[in-house]
C-alpha cells in the first residue's frame, strides 16, 4: 500500500476512532478497524483482520499473527500507524466514558452494534475474489 497523505489521515482516523471507542464502551478494534480496512481502503477480509490482529494482538495473538504475515496478509507500515493512533483515542475515549452513567454506556454499545449490524446485513457490496498464482489450480486434460 502506498501511504499518501490521504490514506495516513484514514489510518489516523481509524485508530482514533478504533481508540476511542474501546475506552468507551470497552469494544473497537475489530469492529471498527476491520470494517473500515475494507471500506476506506479496500482492504480484503483477510488483509483487515491480519491488519487488526496486528495492531491488537501481538502480545495474545501473536499466533494467528504469524500466519496472516506469512501469506502476506499483514501491512505492517498500517499496524503502526493505527496502533500509534488507537493508543491516543483509547486514552480520551475512556476519559470521556468515565463520566457517562452505565444506562448511557449501556445504549451507545448496543446503537454501535445495531448499525453496524444492518450495514454488514444489508448494504455491503460483493467483492470479488482475487486469487493469487500460487491458488489456481490447473488441470492438464490428455
Amino acid at each position: 500500500m502506498i501511504l499518501t497523505v490521504a490514506v495516513v489521515v484514514i489510518l489516523i482516523l481509524i485508530g482514533l476512532a478504533s481508540g476511542m471507542l474501546s475506552g468507551l464502551v470497552g469494544v473497537g478494534g475489530g469492529i471498527i478497524i476491520v470494517p473500515s480496512l475494507i471500506y476506506f481502503l479496500d482492504f480484503s477480509q483477510k488483509q483487515a483482520q491480519g491488519t487488526s490482529l496486528g495492531i491488537l494482538l501481538l502480545p495474545i495473538g501473536i499466533l494467528g499473527v504469524i500466519q496472516y504475515y506469512k501469506q502476506g496478509e499483514i501491512d505492517l507500515k498500517v499496524v503502526v500507524i493505527v496502533s500509534l493512533a488507537f493508543l491516543i483515542g483509547n486514552f480520551f475515549g475512556s476519559k470521556f466514558a468515565i463520566s457517562l452513567s452505565d444506562a448511557v454506556l449501556k445504549k451507545t454499545f448496543a446503537i454501535l452494534m445495531v448499525l453496524i449490524a444492518v450495514k454488514m446485513l444489508f448494504f455491503d457490496k460483493p467483492k470479488e475474489i482475487e486469487k493469487k498464482p500460487s491458488e489456481t489450480i490447473t488441470h492438464n486434460f490428455k
